[in-house]
């Protein structure tokens, strides 16, 4: 099994887009059953689009206290789904202080860990994604998310020692822009990417097209859903 963490630390960088797109492609592209682990409990806006979805199980829990990174531990031991974790905007606290309860058991589970961390333009971005890396080991991808401008923009990212030591570790992957009236719609309505391709408009369709072929080249490039046998997966 395998556990996508999506992280950042920080609130309004992009993280429950990327948690969603890597939803879709898991269930879509890949014909993966998953779990999905939210844990913004003020705004579960992820957790409430996968609801209804067969093939997504949906797990709300808060990773700010001990109890959540435990009862996130005993949901992977009772599953053999493959988990994608939407890390709540204050969660860089909780990872420092519990998430040794996870990694400490990822051999037991015969799990692997795999970190997407979200990044603005931002110094404070950098920084946590920095003491994120001094807790947390193992497979971890930087993501430029492009809404907040071209990669060549993220300049201090581009230039530092962050970099560096985080594709020691993984690579740096570009996360596409998409318009802000399709992304106001699958937020306020709450839509799945599947649903919301079945009822926009033509043209909103088409833009929500063009951003999943571009998120789902970006998880295809580093091999995100590779190498596990669905038959396997009891669901």
């Amino acid at each position: 099994m395998k556990m996508y963490f999506v992280g950042g630390s920080k609130g309004g960088v992009g993280k429950s887009f990327v948690s969603m797109a890597m939803a879709d492609y898991l269930t879509q592209c890949k014909g993966r059953r998953i779990k999905l682990v939210e844990s913004d409990t003020s705004n579960p806006d992820v957790g409430k689009t996968f609801a209804q979805n067969d093939s997504v199980e949906v797990l709300s829990l808060s990773l700010d206290v001990a109890d959540g990174w435990i009862e996130l531990v005993n949901s992977c031991e009772a599953s053999d789904r493959d988990l994608v974790v939407n890390s709540a905007a204050r969660s860089g606290e909780g990872v420092e202080k519990f998430g040794g309860t996870l990694i400490g058991s990822l051999d037991e589970l015969h799990m692997s860990l795999c970190s997407f961390w979200v990044i603005n333009r931002q110094r404070d971005s950098l920084e946590l994604l920095k003491k994120y890396m001094e807790v947390v080991p193992g497979e971890l991808h930087v993501v430029r998310n492009n809404f907040y401008g071209e990669p060549q923009k993220f300049e201090l990212f581009n230039s530092s020692k962050t970099k560096t030591e985080a594709e020691k570790r993984g690579t740096t992957i570009d996360f596409p822009d998409l318009a802000d009236r399709v992304t106001d719609d699958l937020y306020s309505k709450r839509l799945s990417i599947v649903k919301a391709l079945e009822t926009m408009p033509l043209g909103n369709r088409a833009e929500l097209k063009r951003w999943r072929n571009l998120a789902w080249k970006a998880f295809e490039d580093i091999g995100v859903g590779a190498n596990n046998n669905t038959a396997e997966q009891k669901g």
